[in-house]
């Protein structure tokens, strides 16, 4: 054996196709490009003053030593009151996990409960980590086709045909990345009368853009909507989009107590408790001020509002209007089997994306990536100027497409 071998499942898994273009666009930066970059999923606002206090605060009183695996009992009791204030859920603190980021939380359940075969069913267009993680931790993930024509969002019909003997979970991302879908009452209750019929499978709710949503919405979880469910849904959120807070690290999640004890004592021989300095900053977020939610979800609203308006005004592109998030899902298949303005012949939407880089220097997601091809991710947290800049070279670029 090699000292190179890797593990199979490693070898097999795919890196993701947003940090690729992420360091794609850091290496064409050092070059001297100027690149204007649409593809990260972070707000471009600093994290509100009063959780950065919280932090400095907490370094100053020396909280700087390990925490209990699950979270400071401080931070989980604001959890869970968050959960009770905004999503009508009946929870203790002793009913959440505090993890390293969200993708902690996802990746942890998965591994605390997947055996070799089990599936996990995952609505395209789908975040790239879902099916990754899947078959790291030896399930096989099992997804299911939602194109514009059901709005990128699950049908009951869909859930129903897709779940068989071997399904154990349904992920299922509400407002969604990529396409910033957001579900509504109707059609959660649609799903969840299929699941009821289902008692072996678990549901994992990524809310991690709840407070992103536009338009009036309201926004509702899976739990909200069908208490029944509870006991065997994952509801999972964190602090990384709604609060500034991507870099802090901080994801948490309610469930059934087996299951976040299974994910505690993966968790207690992996990574252990989650940095003190962050959970001190996200209890301040979590229990301080909300105004800068309402502000950061109005700027992005009016931000997808001219975004999308943009877009759909450039030859072979359609936008569809997102309901929450910060990303437009644009079919670019208008731009499919041409050729670029610098003669890239464009084959697929990776190509386009490629093409969009190296000629028009902005970087955008390919949607195969996320397991729709013929689509664009394109991240719209960026301020005002640079927006409007990259719309014009898109829009520049489409209208010399030949």
């Amino acid at each position: 054996m090699s000292l190179e071998t890797l593990n199979r499942r490693l070898e097999a898994a795919k890196p993701s196709a947003t940090y690729t273009i992420i360091d794609r666009v850091a290496l064409r930066r050092a070059e001297g490009a100027q690149i204007i970059s649409l593809c990260a999923g972070e707000p471009d606002f600093d994290t509100p003053g009063h959780i950065r206090a919280a932090a400095i605060n907490a370094i100053h009183l020396g909280h700087t030593r390990y925490t209990q695996v699950a979270g400071l009992r401080a931070l989980r009791e604001a959890i869970a009151r968050k959960y009770q204030r905004e999503n009508g859920l009946s929870v203790t603190w002793q009913d959440t996990l505090v993890c390293s980021g969200g993708k902690q939380v996802i990746y942890n359940a998965l591994a605390a409960t997947l055996n070799e075969g089990d599936e996990v069913v995952i609505p395209a267009p789908y975040w790239v980590s879902y099916p990754e993680m899947v078959q790291l931790c030896g399930g096989e993930p099992r997804t299911v086709a939602c194109g514009a024509e059901s709005g990128f969002k699950l049908t009951a019909q869909r859930l129903a045909e897709a779940i068989g003997p071997k399904t154990r979970w349904l992920i299922l991302n509400s407002p969604s990345n990529p396409t910033g879908a957001v579900y509504d009452h109707g059609e959660l209750r649609a799903l969840a009368d299929v699941l009821l019929e289902h008692p072996q499978v678990l549901i994992l709710a990524d809310d991690i853009y709840e407070h992103l949503i536009f338009d009036g919405r309201q926004f509702l979880t899976l739990a909200q909507v069908e208490p029944r469910l509870a006991a065997r849904t994952l509801t999972m959120n964190g602090v990384s989009k709604a609060y500034a807070m991507t870099g802090w690290r901080i994801g948490f999640a309610t469930g059934p107590r087996w299951l976040l004890k299974a994910m505690e004592k993966l968790q207690g021989q992996q990574t252990s408790g989650a940095c003190s300095i962050s959970q001190h900053a996200a209890i301040a977020a979590l229990d301080g001020p909300k105004d800068f939610i309402a502000h950061s979800s109005e700027v992005f609203q009016r931000r997808r509002d001219f975004m999308v308006q943009l877009l759909n005004q450039a030859p072979g592109i359609r936008c569809q209007v997102p309901g929450g998030a910060f990303y437009a899902f644009a079919d670019c298949s208008g731009l499919i089997g041409k050729r670029s303005p610098g003669g890239l012949e464009l084959v697929d939407d990776e190509a386009v994306a490629l093409a969009l880089l190296e000629e028009s220097s902005v970087a955008v997601v390919q949607g195969s990536a996320f397991g729709l091809p013929g689509h664009l991710r394109i991240a719209y947290a960026l301020d005002d100027e640079s927006l409007r800049a990259a719309c014009a070279a898109i829009l520049h670029f489409c209208k010399n497409v030949r």
